[in-house]
């Protein structure tokens, strides 16, 4: 019996001791652990500040198509119309019997044509008087537009600026009143390439997964090439604004759609005198393009590695060799081909079980 209880005795003791000593190794500070994890896992250097500076730039490009809306505002002018002609503007009122205009110009679109003898018979002419009536002449144009822009990003906000080459054709100028009376007139050129370039300033508004909206405006200046008598137009600002609604792709890559309303307007000074028209020629414009952002990692340096998400060798942290950048990110199930066949269209017989 004495033997039993010692013994027994002598078990409560070690087991009491070996309580103790656990207690205090899991008490223990998780750096005095005999083998710390840094030693597997060494913490990633900060990125190149030069590189994650240039990571916020974005490139775009995009395509579409716009029309023209031509306004001329001719509410200091008369207008007369004669049989077989074009229509002849001219800012000096006619005798009511008949005779000759001093000066008359029968063109007034990109430049002016000016006739200093123009006959007038009442018996056979319509005469608009400018005090009489706010005639407009009016025409619209079909433009394909191709745009290139960068811009910078810092959280919802975005700057930078860009340049937009857009072939365009003008159409036909008809009056805006009294047009069984009065004819039309076309420019003297088929098609030509305006050009325009821009600061860009805009902020997102919205953001649903994948999906955003912002607004974009784009302020600058545009050329009407050499088509235009230069030296007697005077030009305004440019301004352009619409909502651009994009769809991320993945972190570098992502698709937009945007529509938007162009105003701008130019004024025709005619040369010795001081008239002059003022001609508006705003546009409407629907988008399609890309976005491409420079990546802030470098790619893997090892040419065998097929690592497929953001990964890390040593203390420097790589993006994937073999990921597209034109997909987002999944580390949770296969980044390349995440469904699986058998749900493809082409498993059409269910064939594939994988």
């Amino acid at each position: 019996m004495i033997i039993n209880g010692l013994r027994i005795f002598f078990l409560a003791c070690l087991y009491m001791l070996s309580f103790a000593a656990a207690n205090q190794v899991l008490a223990q500070d998780e750096k005095e652990v005999s083998i710390p994890l840094d030693h597997f896992y060494a913490d990633p250097e900060n990125n190149n500040g030069l590189r994650k500076l240039l990571s916020k730039l974005h490139f775009s490009f995009s395509t579409g198509y716009g029309n023209t809306f031509y306004r001329q505002d001719l509410s200091d002018f008369s207008v007369l119309q004669q049989p077989g002609t074009t229509p002849v503007i001219f800012s000096n009122e006619l005798n009511s019997g008949g005779g000759n205009l001093s000066t008359g110009y029968t063109y007034w679109f990109n430049d002016i044509k000016s006739d200093s003898n123009i006959g007038f018979d009442p018996s056979n002419s319509f005469l608009v008087q400018a005090d009489t009536a706010d005639l407009k002449f009016k025409a619209s144009g079909m433009s394909i537009p191709l745009n290139l822009s960068i811009h910078l990003e810092f959280d919802r906000y975005r700057i930078g600026g860009g340049a937009t080459f857009e072939y365009h054709r003008p159409g036909k100028f008809k009056p805006s009143d009294f047009e069984s009376q009065i004819g039309t007139y076309e420019p003297d050129f088929g098609s030509v390439f305006y050009k325009k370039y821009y600061a860009l300033l805009g902020v997102r508004v919205y953001r649903y997964y994948e999906y955003s909206v912002s607004i974009d405006a784009n302020i600058g200046a545009f050329n009407l090439t050499n088509k235009f008598n230069k030296s007697i137009i005077q030009k305004g600002i440019y301004v352009n604004i619409g909502p651009t609604i994009e769809r991320d792709l993945s972190e570098y890559f992502r698709v937009f759609v945007r529509p938007s309303f162009d105003f701008k307007n130019f004024t025709l000074n005619i040369p010795e005198t001081d008239l002059s028209i003022s001609q508006s020629m705003n546009a409407v414009y629907i988008n399609f393009g890309f976005t491409y952002r420079i990546p802030e990692l470098r790619k893997c340096f090892l040419k065998q590695c097929t690592t497929q998400v953001n990964h890390q060798h040593g203390n420097r942290e790589y993006r994937s060799r073999v990921h597209p950048f034109y997909k987002k990110q999944n580390p949770h199930h296969g980044e390349n081909y995440p469904r699986l066949i058998k749900y493809k269209k082409k498993n059409r017989k269910k064939m594939h079980a994988y």
